[in-house]
């Protein structure tokens, strides 16, 4: 014998309302998570990008890279300078994740709205 499903009779209007609260809900983005998750890439990138030109050696090291100092005072391509460009790049994808949610929430929030009838 199967066990018995709780009926779930809902009225048109109560579903219509649940889909309405739940699209809200999965259509927002919380925008300090997606800071901290943009910072935590950009940083990682500028780290493992600088890592890997000072392990890779040579006679002129990362002179590409090495423009980033024009923007990020400190940086350089070194160890040190990899760390340096570890916390300017969080800071920079904090800021540019952070940005986007609440220009993606504006939106969601604007096509959400409903004309008064």
């Amino acid at each position: 014998m199967a066990p018995e499903q709780p009926s779930n009779k809902l009225s048109p209007e109560e579903k219509k309302a649940l889909e309405d609260i739940v699209l809200t809900r999965l259509m927002r983005l919380d925008a300090t998570a997606n800071g901290i998750v943009f910072g935590a890439i950009f940083g990682l990138v500028i780290f493992i990008a600088t890592i890997w030109l000072v392990i890779k050696g040579g006679p002129v090291v990362g002179p590409n890279l090495s423009l980033l100092g024009q923007f990020y005072i400190g940086y350089d391509v070194s160890v040190v300078g990899s760390l340096i460009g570890f916390i300017y790049g969080f800071i920079t994808g904090f800021i540019v994740g952070y940005f986007f949610a609440v220009v993606y929430n504006f939106v969601v929030d604007l096509r959400s709205k409903k004309p008064k009838a």
